[in-house]
């Protein structure tokens, strides 16, 4: 069995990582824990950031680590963060913050430490995007089913959930909020993420998709 810390940015991470994402990796063999970045939540900055990483890796050296942070609000100190604005297509920023983080990790764990142990995984643009796989389903959780074809609307603005964009007004979050206004993201949203699973997840979020992916490799290794 692979042992996987995954370092996350808020309690609705570690609801989804508990309920959504542990009973799919434990049919696989592997057993997935959270831990958050800070008790208060959100993100920190790198430099705090990048200490529990290495202290999450260095604690349990045969254990695998990855992260679930968004992109939304991540501080520009951040490894490619600030390099990520010329990246005109989303998962292109998110991959420039990833490698940007691969190689920083390894510089500072040094040759003789597996960089296949890091798994670095940027979310775009925050969790909510992972709702709108299935905006009938994420309606229905929240008790306003009347509200599915205008959240619906919102989807079709774009290729795919996770190009939802990032800024205070237009985040997914506050998408759901301007038709839900009630909305909880630690009850309703884990409800709608647990009734709209992981495959359908995966089948809407290409880059979502290549995380859990990675995470699946890691029996193989």
């Amino acid at each position: 069995m692979s042992n996987i810390r995954v370092l996350v940015e808020g309690h609705t991470e570690i609801l989804f990582v508990n309920e959504v994402l542990k009973p799919y990796l434990c049919q696989k063999g592997d057993s997935i824990r959270p831990f958050l970045l800070q008790e208060a939540g959100g993100i920190p900055k790198y430099s705090r950031s990048q200490k529990q990483i290495l202290n999450t890796i260095k604690s349990e050296r045969s254990s695998f680590c990855t992260t679930m942070v968004d992109f939304y609000e991540m501080p520009n100190d951040w490894p490619g963060r600030t390099e990520s604005r010329s990246c005109r297509n989303y998962q292109d920023k998110a991959q420039r913050i990833e490698q940007a983080l691969s190689e920083d990790i390894a510089a500072q764990m040094g040759d003789s430490w597996n960089p296949a142990q890091f798994i670095p995984y940027v979310q775009m643009h925050e969790f909510e995007a992972l709702l709108f796989s299935d905006t009938l389903i994420l309606a229905e959780s929240a008790r306003k089913s009347k509200v599915s074809a205008q959240l619906e609307c919102v989807l079709q603005s774009f290729s795919c959930p996770e190009e939802i964009n990032g800024n205070y007004h237009t985040c997914p979050s506050r998408r759901i909020k301007q038709h839900i206004e009630n909305y909880e993201k630690t009850v309703d949203g884990i409800i709608a993420a647990r009734k709209i699973g992981l495959r359908k997840m995966r089948q809407e979020c290409p880059h979502f998709n290549e995380w859990i992916t990675k995470l699946e490799d890691i029996g193989n290794q």
